[in-house]
């Protein structure tokens, strides 16, 4: 075999198995000397491949794990699996890993061949998720295509639906991703409005790279997900809570939202609760979810919704 990087590529391949591979057999699969395997696993290294080699009759190569991620080969299982896997994460937010994904999947789907392009698509169109009772789904194209224009500092087009329904054309320079709450928020500076937005992502269409380069804009906050909080508690009312619970402090603590000293003991049957600010709605249900009796003492706001939460639970049971 005289095409050394063709030879390269086919040596990682074996090596990316979970296996030792002795050098008189991956000489004979790449039907070459074991001098040239010697010089081949030597260019790997120098490429930032952790390739070690162990000595004696059973010694061998093998691939192990180094200080950084090299590029992996994958043959189209693997890519097709990735791909799925990837698309899975980016539709549910899970903690940590949301955009994270949207990248790896962006980053994924831009060298995919098309034939696997086309088993990825009909696997993720058969698939059916069960239900989570959250109405606001996100199409992985958009996130990849969202993403992918943030990674090159791009502007982007797209129409956008608000919340009455209405809809218009946006220029932005998109920022960063946001997902909070299983719903994905694009946080980027709008053109044509010359301000800082935030954008749900199930309300965006139509996504369309424009090619144009832009520099990098200060955030007036500390990060993209300081921002999105801020902008979705300045349109909605949040409170304080006060409020005795009827039960030990060491079986509610970190479970009502409180951190150290939000929840004080009164008795060994007892505690008082000073919530963190929060909207109405959350903060009854993380007081009705605790399983015990409580009084709330403050905000009377909160006092009244919950009157009228139960009022309806009374009335939906006859």
């Amino acid at each position: 075999m005289t095409d050394t990087p063709g030879r390269l590529l086919n040596l990682l391949s074996l090596l990316q198995t979970p296996r030792e591979w002795p050098g008189g057999e991956l000489a004979d699969r790449l039907s070459v000397s074991l001098r040239t395997i010697r010089r081949d696993v030597e260019r790997l290294r120098d490429l930032g491949y952790p390739v070690r080699a162990t000595m004696g009759a059973t010694g061998g190569y093998r691939l192990v794990a180094g200080t950084a991620m090299p590029p992996l080969l994958l043959d189209d299982e693997e890519a097709v699996a990735i791909a799925v896997g990837l698309r899975t994460a980016a539709g549910h937010a899970v903690a940590g890993i949301e955009e994270s994904s949207v990248r790896a999947l962006a980053k994924l789907e831009q060298v995919l061949p098309s034939r696997l392009r086309y088993r990825v698509g009909t696997l993720n169109a058969a698939t059916v998720p069960m239900p989570t009772g959250d109405r606001s789904k996100v199409d992985p194209e958009v996130l990849t295509v969202l993403a992918a224009a943030i990674a090159n500092r791009e502007r982007l087009r797209f129409d956008y639906r608000d919340n009455d329904g209405g809809g218009s054309r946006r220029l932005v320079e998109p920022h960063r991703l946001v997902a909070a709450s299983r719903r994905w928020y694009l946080v980027a500076y709008d053109n044509d409005r010359n301000d800082w937005r935030t954008f749900r992502v199930d309300r965006i269409g139509q996504p369309q790279p424009t090619g144009v380069r832009t520099p990098p804009r200060e955030l007036p906050a500390a990060d993209a997900a300081e921002y999105v909080t801020r902008r979705l508690y300045s349109v909605v009312p949040t409170y304080r809570a006060v409020a005795t619970l009827y039960a030990p402090a060491d079986e509610v603590s970190g479970r009502v939202g409180d951190g150290p000293g939000d929840v004080e003991p009164i008795d060994e049957h007892s505690c008082r609760l000073h919530s963190h600010t929060d909207t109405l709605e959350w903060l009854a249900f993380r007081l009705v979810m605790l399983g015990c009796e409580f009084e709330v003492h403050e905000p009377p706001e909160l006092v009244d919704y919950l009157r009228a939460m139960g009022a309806r639970a009374v009335r939906a049971a006859g």
